[in-house]
């Protein structure tokens, strides 16, 4: 096992598969939007508040028109190299 596979959530996750209700409904919208279900959305859901605000906020950040200056291609390479400083396999 790697150090990445190793480490611990200080936060606990949610599982997609246990959920009801409204939590349910974010991980199926999240899961259509994205095609996945990220970390970031299994801790978000412990705050079904907060939670239901993440789709929109997302997806004014991630698309071209919606009032940000960067483009797609500039927001997809910063995901990129996020992910790949912090080791993150996705």
């Amino acid at each position: 096992m790697t150090n990445q596979t190793q480490r611990t959530s200080r936060i606990r996750l949610l599982n997609p598969d246990e959920a009801a209700g409204d939590t349910a409904r974010f991980f199926e919208a999240t899961r259509e939007f994205l095609g996945r279900i990220p970390n970031s959305a299994l801790a978000m859901a412990n705050t079904p508040y907060i939670a239901r605000f993440y789709l929109p906020f997302n997806a004014t950040l991630q698309r071209e028109g919606m009032g940000g200056l960067l483009t797609c291609k500039i927001k997809e390479i910063v995901v990129l190299k996020t992910s790949f400083v912090n080791a993150c396999a996705y």
